[in-house]
């Protein structure tokens, strides 16, 4: 039997073959921390290869994964062969995920692929009962107005702001995933407005149900507003001790700030939390823990 401790990347080979390029060259710089054991490393294909024998090539890959990742690009929900089998393949290898559509770009992607984005869960426990919290109170900054020309620097969208829920089934046990993201623009009036409204959709679980609401906040849950709110709800932040930055410096006067956030609550403790600050693919920083039900 062969040993799965490795990663499966999907993606567009046409359009999209620059991003995983960029992920092997994270692996292969040594200032970087990020690494995986890369499944397409097995059996190299070459472009003579036969459907038939392209597929089992590519399930021997599978075969020795233990998650799949899929790099999403403007054109990945129009394509019809390698990619969608790929995806049916993981799906059926239990290697979980869930995406929610927050935004419609409109100054980007052609109007018969249009651009999107949101938040996506990934997991290797199986995850089902998902759904989108679309906060009440968004910001109009967005807004399309019929003045403003449809070009990149407006930033003209059509959606707004939210959580991605789901349900968490680990050595059966539940537990609740609360993915968000919340408003960039505006003040932490409203953002903690938009949190506001995840705890009382919590409201709906049992209080022992142990729940993780995790994202970029972009505020800092320390402060008095924004703790209150979390305590209220009988909430922790997991980097309670910790006052670490999240994002790198975009300039040199730039303070850096603290708005990615991970708050627990019910039969669920923390351990090995940390803030990954060499990693410097995003422009914010990962953030990881351990957790163990109690």
């Amino acid at each position: 039997m062969s040993y799965r401790n490795k990663t499966y990347v999907i993606f567009d080979a046409d359009n999209d073959r620059w991003a995983y390029a960029y992920m092997k060259g994270w692996k292969s710089n040594e200032n970087m921390d990020f690494s995986f054991h890369d499944t397409h490393d097995i059996g190299p294909l070459t472009d003579r290869a036969s459907d038939e024998m392209i597929k089992a090539r590519l399930r021997d890959r599978f075969s020795n994964a233990k998650q799949a990742i899929v790099l999403v690009g403007e054109q990945t929900k129009n394509l019809r062969k390698w990619v969608p089998w790929e995806i049916e393949i993981s799906q059926k290898l239990e290697m979980n995920y869930v995406f929610g559509r927050e935004f419609q770009e409109l100054t980007q992607g052609p109007r018969k692929s249009p651009a999107y984005h949101g938040q996506a869960t990934l997991s290797p426990w199986p995850l089902s009962q998902s759904r989108i919290l679309r906060f009440r109170r968004q910001s109009s900054f967005w807004r399309p107005r019929w003045f403003l020309p449809e070009i990149p620097p407006f930033q003209e969208r059509l959606g707004g702001r939210m959580a991605l829920v789901s349900n968490v089934s680990v050595a059966g046990r539940a537990l609740v995933a609360y993915n968000l993201h919340l408003e960039s623009r505006a003040n932490d009036n409203l953002r903690c407005s938009q949190l506001e409204e995840c705890f009382e959709d919590v409201g709906r679980y049992k209080s022992a149900t142990p729940i993780v609401v995790a994202g970029d906040l972009n505020l800092d849950a320390s402060q008095s507003v924004a703790d209150g709110l979390i305590r209220e709800a009988n909430f922790h932040r997991a980097f309670s001790d910790q006052h670490v930055r999240t994002t790198p410096r975009r300039s040199l006067f730039d303070r850096r700030q603290v708005i990615d956030w991970i708050l627990m609550r019910g039969s669920v403790k923390a351990v090995g939390l940390q803030v990954h600050s060499s990693v410097s693919a995003s422009d914010h920083y990962p953030l990881s823990l351990e957790m163990a039900f109690t």
